[in-house]
């Protein structure tokens, strides 16, 4: 119910302190504490309250306000604007006071106080929210009406499985988190700001970035949402829409034609990346967005979001990125993206990484698919860049170096070539896809991030070896702190705490890798494969063209059902198809 307890038992009473943040009225967090007496006394109880808060901050300039219904007020703007000129974030805040002490008199057998904090970006919301806030506490349905918003958010997506208790509790963890930092379900004037690395939370010095956005929301934690709750898949690509002038900003100032994301995104779009080599060269984000863009259109057909809601030009403005930044090699008859970081970030000012040009490719053959879906033409340049662009391949080894130049055993940081694989699905052979799993297994960074050995168990279950990938599975565990179960970026415990990408990355590897799920132009295909201790794996409420389905799969079969399939607007007729017999079989409701 995403509620923390604190209890303090004595011979004669219980204080139980309980906070929350509540989740449908994203603008609230609730305490609570409750003192209950023992049958036998009847002594006045009281409890001493210390709170350390106190309404100053270095990043804010604070005005008081009046109070309003009890409480206290605080706005004000952030002291430094993002870019030079650029806004600055207003913060408005009210909470109630905490005595001292709170007393259980003599002939109260329990008792509960109730203490409210509002934060929102204006004065009209904050005290909405306030008093919407003070309203369930008068009918005492404050914390009933939030574990009932998670109820309904669980009951809509769920992975649960028949195997060892820690990856059970492990998964529940991650889409706990995960889905913590989404917007609630149908809070539509909710503007949403994006999911940085570490969510939330947010260290002294920027040890959890600032709360900026990184490909670690497009690439590792976004397909994870977008199969259980495309509503909100669909507010993170809204965010990157409204950044796009940030991003045509940033290509003009390096001399590009089209749209660059920010290897670092907040406010503005602009980039806001303290180390400047990140936002010149690892530029693998770009298309990494437009990714994201491509599996939403391709599960939902959402056409408006393309057509009404400037999809269509965020799709354009990057396609065009790509084709600028591309230059041709008389000596190759090739394009090459030259001077980058690939994601492996030991390696910079690089030619040709593999990973980046097969992104690029990727953007714009999808840019290209959506220009003929809407009858508009595709500029050659788009053709000609995609098809012409030099996908590093070694033909006598049978495998992809990482860029040009790059000699097998050498060091590599986190997960890089293996995502040609999965997510970026380039076509390739299984003996390729083993070759370039086992040529960077041995060399990549043990202590790196932890999302990394997830997309390796991804990989080793499409080749059906599933203890291998279990075994890369199984090095996950060294990130994940009890009694939380919350993530740290790297095994040693250092880096961003409640590290959502490397939550997102190993969610991916059951949600895509035991089931096989993958994303194409034409279906969601499905090709299960487990580990031998994991007998059943359900996964309810998968979202695929407007339907909900069920799948639930064990070694001997495999269920699907259709538990929602909406008529307004009406939801896309489904088939479950065999692909090596041609079977066909009709999904209807129920």
């Amino acid at each position: 119910t995403g509620t923390f307890s604190h209890v303090l038992q004595s011979t004669d009473y219980t204080a139980t302190h309980q906070i929350y943040a509540h989740h449908s009225l994203v603008h609230l967090m609730a305490f609570s504490i409750t003192i209950q007496r023992s049958a036998h006394t009847t002594q006045p109880i009281t409890v001493q309250l210390q709170t350390p808060f106190v309404p100053k901050s270095r990043d804010l300039d604070l005005n008081q306000g009046p109070d309003f219904q009890g409480a206290h007020y605080v706005y004000g703007k952030t002291l430094v604007p993002e870019v030079e000129g650029g806004p600055r974030p207003t913060v408005h805040m009210l909470w109630t006071p905490v005595p001292q002490d709170v007393t259980l008199r003599g002939e109260e057998r329990e008792r509960s106080w109730e203490f409210l904090t509002a934060v929102a970006e204006s004065e009209e919301e904050v005290k909405r929210s306030y008093s919407k806030g003070l309203a369930l506490i008068a009918v005492g349905s404050l914390h009933s009406s939030h574990a009932h918003a998670w109820t309904m958010l669980w009951r809509g997506c769920c992975i649960d499985l028949d195997g060892p208790l820690p990856l059970r509790q492990a998964l529940y963890g991650c889409l706990y988190y995960l889905l913590s930092a989404i917007p609630p379900r149908g809070n539509l004037g909710f503007l949403f700001h994006g999911i940085s690395p570490g969510g939330l939370s947010n260290g002294t010095q920027g040890e959890d970035y600032w709360g900026h956005i990184f490909w670690d929301q497009d690439t590792w934690m976004f397909p994870n949402i977008l199969l259980f709750y495309p509503e909100a898949a669909r507010a993170i690509l809204e965010y990157r829409i409204r950044m796009l002038e940030g991003a045509l900003h940033n290509a003009q100032e390096q001399g590009y034609k089209g749209a660059k994301f920010p290897w670092e995104s907040a406010a503005t779009g602009r980039e806001v990346c303290p180390e400047e080599i990140y936002g010149a060269q690892e530029i693998h984000v770009t298309g990494d967005v437009l990714m994201a863009f491509e599996q939403y259109y391709c599960t939902t057909q959402d056409q408006k979001l393309f057509r009404e809601d400037g999809g269509w030009e965020l799709v354009g403005a990057v396609a065009q990125y790509w084709c600028s930044r591309m230059v041709w090699s008389e000596e190759e008859q090739c394009y090459h993206i030259k001077g980058v970081m690939p994601p492996d970030e030991y390696h910079y000012r690089v030619d040709n990484s593999v990973y980046t040009n097969a992104v690029a490719q990727r953007s714009l053959n999808f840019a290209a698919d959506v220009a003929r879906d809407f009858l508009i033409p595709v500029p050659e340049e788009w053709v000609d860049c995609a098809k012409k662009v030099k996908v590093p391949f070694d033909a006598e080894k049978k495998y992809h170096p990482e860029y040009d130049g790059y000699s097998p055993g050498e060091p590599v940081k986190q997960a890089d070539v293996v995502l040609l694989g999965f997510p970026l699905m380039h076509p390739m052979s299984s003996e390729v896809r083993r070759n370039d799993l086992e040529m960077y297994e041995p060399v990549t960074e043990m202590d790196g991030p932890a999302m990394t050995w997830s997309m390796f168990a991804v990989g080793w279950l499409e080749l059906k070896e599933v203890q291998r990938a279990q075994s890369q599975l199984n090095k996950c565990f060294s990130n994940i702190t009890e009694p939380f179960k919350i993530w740290v970026e790297n095994s040693d415990g250092s880096g961003a705490v409640n590290f959502l990408t490397g939550m997102g990355g190993f969610l991916q590897a059951v949600l895509f890798g035991y089931t096989g799920f993958r994303i194409t132009k034409t279906s969601l295909r499905f090709n299960p494969a487990f580990p031998d201790d994991i007998n059943k794996l359900k996964v309810t409420g998968v979202s695929y063209f407007g339907n909900k389905l069920k799948f639930t799969i064990t070694k001997e079969e495999i269920r699907i059902k259709v538990t929602e399939s909406p008529q307004d607007p009406p939801a896309s007729p489904l088939e479950a198809v065999l692909e090596e017999s041609g079977q066909q079989f009709p999904l209807c409701e129920g």
